[in-house]
């Protein structure tokens, strides 16, 4: 069933950039000893970037409680970003590449008629990843920002996105992952704070906690004997 059998006009974005897809998926066709592994990585490879946001707040154990701030809001700006493009495909209800030029040499296979293209999920989080890390570590960032471009060139090249989708994701999700970023370290870092001093200090820090050193014994002027 399409969206025009719900009652929703569907969107054909190969208009956009119909051209360019078929660039992709040509290379694609010419390059099929590439095929399967950009097929395993354009799935797998989301969880690089978790691992960066692990490594990030391993790292912000020993900067502070604002960095750890921003390291335990990382995850929940890209789930926040993720679901904002997740309400964008509803209302935009741009039909996948496979069902607008299914002719084109495709490597995924065609997903349900009610998955969407615009944005690619798997580009959100990708580009929400570098802009929670961007305000964190920017080596960690730039180093997402190198598995962010490959994850869009794989939507692309298995044919599961248009070259518009994968650049719409990120001007989706840079901002919203800032601003969760931005907003969560402003209101979470009293609370890190207290909770840095509790049952939870290993996770959140890696200082040692300051010992309270025992009163110095007066000494005795009396005899021994």
């Amino acid at each position: 069933m399409t969206a025009a059998a719900t009652g929703q006009p569907a969107f054909d974005g190969s208009r956009i950039d119909g051209a360019w897809f078929t660039a992709f998926t040509d290379f694609a066709r010419d390059t099929k000893w590439l095929n399967t592994p950009m097929e395993v990585w354009t799935n797998l490879g989301l969880g690089v970037f978790a691992i960066l946001m692990i490594v990030g707040w391993w790292t912000a154990r020993r900067r502070g409680t604002q960095a750890m701030a921003l390291a335990l809001a990382a995850p929940i700006a890209v789930v926040t970003a993720f679901a904002a493009a997740e309400v964008v495909k509803k209302i935009v209800t741009e039909v996948r590449p496979c069902r607008s030029m299914p002719h084109a040499y495709l490597v995924d296979s065609c997903p349900a008629p009610s998955d969407y293209a615009f944005p690619s999920g798997h580009s959100t989080v990708a580009a929400a990843t570098v802009a929670a890390l961007l305000l964190l570590d920017r080596r960690l960032s730039a180093i997402a920002a190198v598995f962010a471009v490959v994850e869009g060139f794989s939507r692309v090249y298995v044919g599961a996105h248009y070259p518009h989708d994968v650049l719409g994701s990120a001007v989706l999700a840079f901002p919203i992952a800032i601003l969760v970023s931005l907003a969560l370290r402003r209101s979470a870092t009293p609370l890190i704070g207290s909770l840095s001093h509790g049952a939870l200090r290993p996770l959140l820090t890696a200082e040692p906690a300051i010992a309270t050193r025992p009163a110095p014994q007066a000494a005795s002027t009396g005899d021994p004997r």
